[in-house]
């Protein structure tokens, strides 16, 4: 795995893989190509599905920047996540090369749905120099023992090799997040309103990591997103220390979302944000403020996202049995952004003044426990003051006056 990487180079090599071929000679100039190579090494590692071979197995993967080629050596096993290896670990199965340019596009250019043609393919590489040096268990008798492991093997690291579309619903059962199939069945509406956003260098901000004060658990969703938004930065907030989860194109901050000043400051730091997902303590009192706080740090055309509503009628969190008290919960909130949205209709003997909020909501998607907001410019002009607003008179108008 890498550590340490610079946002900003991941940043380049997602924007040149984004970009005319032109654009990735300069990014292998101005950088060192073994910097680069070891990105790409690590997207690829993260994104591989769980191996399914019972018998372990080398892929080398080769990269080639102009006259130099990197060699790579990767295990794949059932049981275990795709790791990087030594080469005598295990039997060499398949041997890939794409030049450079191309593997940064594959996993960061945006979806390419014509994946032929973009790398070279060798199955036992080396069975003839194995034959040739003889011995027991050499030679013929791995392509027998092995073809069916070389095949898995090699599918399983291809998969992590380019920016398939994957669905949330899967993805959220691999990295073993609650959004579906458990407690929740997010994904499917996370898939209808997010995939807009997919081939997007968005930056997206969740709430919650998960698993509480235990050090070990949590952090599935940030690993999912990373996987869908494959050309995405994803922030982590939690209250607890979360911090060995990060890892390129994942990075956790502690605080508390309650805080409306820290959160300001996170945002002016790493946003503005195309989404934010509130998936955090799940007090009432904490979900409005930090929509408060942070929606004004959604750029516009992107999502603010509220799980877990359910907490709107719990008092343990804030909430009231009694949806007509519910001025301050998550759904009195959000039952406020109907009018909002049509703040320009409301008569102005009423005194009211639009603010931030009004003037930026332009619509809402509410489901079972999770509501998307979207951020805009809401200053359509409202029904202009000459339509009469009543209707008898807008009947006379429009006959008229006659009879």
């Amino acid at each position: 795995m890498v550590k340490h990487v610079p946002n900003s180079l991941i940043r380049e090599i997602i924007r040149a893989a984004g970009g005319h071929d032109a654009d990735l000679k300069d990014l292998a100039a101005r950088h060192a190509p073994a910097d680069i190579v070891r990105v790409l090494l690590d997207e690829i590692t993260t994104r591989c599905p769980a191996p399914v071979n019972d018998v372990p197995v080398l892929v080398e993967l080769a990269v080639r920047a102009g006259d130099q080629l990197f060699p790579t050596y990767l295990y794949v096993l059932k049981g275990g996540p795709v790791r990087l290896a030594t080469k005598d670990e295990a039997f060499i199965a398949m041997r890939v090369e794409y030049e450079l340019g191309e593997l940064a596009r594959e996993l960061f250019g945006p979806v390419r749905e014509n994946v032929t043609g973009v790398r070279r393919t060798t199955l036992f590489p080396y069975v003839a120099d194995a034959q040739s040096e003889g011995g027991e268990g050499s030679g013929a008798e791995h392509i027998g023992t092995h073809f069916l492991a070389a095949q898995q093997g090699s599918q399983t690291v291809l998969a992590g090799c380019h920016s398939h579309k994957p669905d949330l619903s899967e993805l959220s059962s691999r990295y073993l997040t609650p959004k579906w199939g458990s407690l929740h069945w997010f994904t499917p509406h996370y898939d209808r309103h997010f995939s807009s956003y997919r081939d997007q260098q968005v930056r997206v901000l969740e709430i919650g990591i998960g698993g509480y004060k235990h050090p070990e658990w949590g952090g599935g969703s940030l690993r999912m997103w990373k996987h869908f938004f494959h050309r995405g930065e994803i922030y982590g907030l939690d209250i607890v220390d979360k911090s060995h989860f990060d890892a390129p194109r994942i990075t956790t901050l502690r605080g508390d979302q309650g805080d409306p000043d820290y959160l300001r400051s996170i945002a002016e730091e790493y946003g503005p944000f195309d989404i934010v997902i509130d998936d955090g303590s799940h007090i009432n009192d904490h979900i409005r403020t930090s929509f408060r706080a942070l929606f004004p740090h959604v750029r516009p055309g992107g999502l603010y996202v509220i799980e877990d509503l359910w907490t709107a009628y719990w008092s343990g969190f804030g909430g009231n049995k009694d949806p007509k008290q519910d001025s301050g919960t998550s759904l009195g909130l959000l039952k406020s952004l109907v009018d909002s949205i049509q703040h320009e209709e409301l008569p102005e003997a009423g005194g009211h003044r639009p603010g931030y909020v009004d003037q930026h909501v332009v619509g809402m998607h509410m489901y079972h426990n999770l509501a998307f907001i979207e951020k805009g410019t809401n200053a359509e002009g409202g029904i202009p003051p000459w339509i009469p607003r009543d209707f008898e008179t807008l009947v006379a108008v429009s006959s008229g006056g006659h009879e």
